[in-house]
């Protein structure tokens, strides 16, 4: 039951803090201009041409803004992609969370065909694919195919968690709170991101290190952060999505029958566990040997994803109001294309 007089910003601005420094990329505002003129009202305008009031709240959320603080020393040739990834989460995540799930096998397999080089946008039949086409071209003068494998793996358990996700919301029933933070880790789609601080830093890291199993943790444990704090912050749009079945809030709410503010808390202990273990990890890394400042630069800026999440996000108006597409409007554009 929803408490109304229970204030969840307030829990996350004061509740849910992060001993790690806060920087914003300078090229935000340049890129965010691209986002909106370029890409929103330019080359992806046709998949809301009709509807000018849902592309306004697309740009609300600042996707740029938000790609800033994750990325905050990428240069603006290497911010771009980044920028184009974060538009597409927000596209692809709206654009599916109305359809069956059936159906995102398909879009899963042609996007990642795509990402791969083995199709062209055209030839994939799907709304997003020319979006998947430039972001591969991009990242190409970037990183090695190496690099460009190991991101589309972590897109590929980005399409595991949504097709997992919508398997609850079509049946109405709720995981438990151990598979919805398992399936939630997926679904972020932060895992992709974190793969591509090579794009900003340009060091490219050797699979031995992104394959140590504390490295593994570590994103493990960043995936679980951003998490518990976006499930107190979209609750209420949650909620008014019919997606309460996944998201952690709601399903800890459902399994301890407490109330929304009792689930927060709930939420908000977990969080501080897994902070905890980031921060001892992040501490006492391993020796990498020659690696070893980059590996820490690296854990460094995965740091700021997390401090940089809750900068940005707390301001933006697709969770503080109600500026997120409702379910209607995502359904029946998904009939039309």
């Amino acid at each position: 039951m929803r408490n109304e007089n229970f204030n969840t910003l307030n829990l996350l601005c004061k509740q849910f803090r992060y001993p790690f420094p806060t920087l914003k990329n300078p090229h935000a505002e340049q890129l965010q201009e691209i986002t909106e003129n370029q890409w929103i009202d330019g080359e992806y305008l046709w998949l809301y041409e009709q509807n000018p009031d849902l592309r306004k709240k697309y740009k609300k959320t600042k996707t740029a803004h938000i790609a800033a603080q994750w990325f905050p020393t990428a240069s603006l040739e290497r911010f771009k992609p980044l920028c184009r990834l974060m538009l597409w989460t927000l596209y692809n995540d709206d654009l599916y969370e109305e359809s069956e799930p059936d159906d995102i096998g398909y879009v899963h397999a042609q996007s990642i065909a795509i990402l791969n080089g083995e199709i062209s946008a055209a030839e994939s039949g799907i709304p997003l694919g020319a979006m998947l086409a430039s972001l591969r071209q991009e990242l190409l003068q970037f990183i090695p195919q190496e690099s460009i494998s190991r991101f589309i793996q972590m897109i590929s358990r980005y399409f595991a968690g949504l097709e997992t996700e919508l398997k609850y919301k079509k049946s109405k029933t709720y995981p438990s709170i151990a598979e919805c933070i398992a399936l939630r880790e997926n679904s972020i789609c932060l895992y992709p991101f974190l793969q591509l601080t090579e794009v900003e830093t340009g060091i490219i890291l050797p699979p031995e290190i992104h394959e140590h199993p504390v490295i593994c943790r570590l994103q493990t444990l960043a995936c679980h952060l951003v998490t518990f704090f976006n499930e107190v912050q979209s609750v209420f749009k949650d909620e008014a999505t019919d997606s309460i079945y996944y998201n952690i809030v709601k399903v800890i709410q459902h399994e301890y029958k407490m109330s929304l503010e009792e689930a927060c808390l709930e939420d908000l202990r977990l969080h501080n566990e897994d902070l905890k273990e980031f921060v001892e990890l992040q501490a006492s890394l391993p020796d990498f040997g020659i690696w070893q400042d980059a590996v820490v630069n690296w854990v460094h800026y995965m740091s700021m994803v997390l401090s940089g999440w809750k900068n940005i996000s707390t301001k933006l108006e697709r969770y503080n109001a109600k500026e997120f597409p409702d379910a209607a409007e995502l359904r029946e554009k998904l009939n039309q294309i």
